[in-house]
């Protein structure tokens, strides 16, 4: 998994410092009881996932790599009509 860079892009990064953060936010309320701030920490962390989806969208996330994409199309099967001439 360390050599995958699997995670280490800045729409990942930003996406889960904001889930994160909007977590806490849900947790602190929770404990103090105050419903609608509990929801508005929801609202956040899942607002967290959308900036990710739209920062990876931008071109901010995990692009493929050359390697991965050989190492992908090995593992499929070959078609019987491939191997038949």
């Amino acid at each position: 998994m360390a050599g995958s860079s699997h995670g280490h892009t800045p729409a990942a990064w930003t996406g889960v410092t904001i889930s994160v953060i909007g977590f806490c936010i849900a947790g602190v309320f929770m404990v103090a009881a105050n419903p609608l701030g509990f929801w508005a920490g929801m609202g956040v962390t899942l607002l967290g996932g959308v900036v990710g989806a739209a920062m990876k969208a931008a071109g901010l996330g995990l692009k493929e790599s050359p390697v991965l994409a050989r190492t992908q199309a090995a593992a499929q099967p070959v078609p019987a009509e491939a191997t038949a001439s």
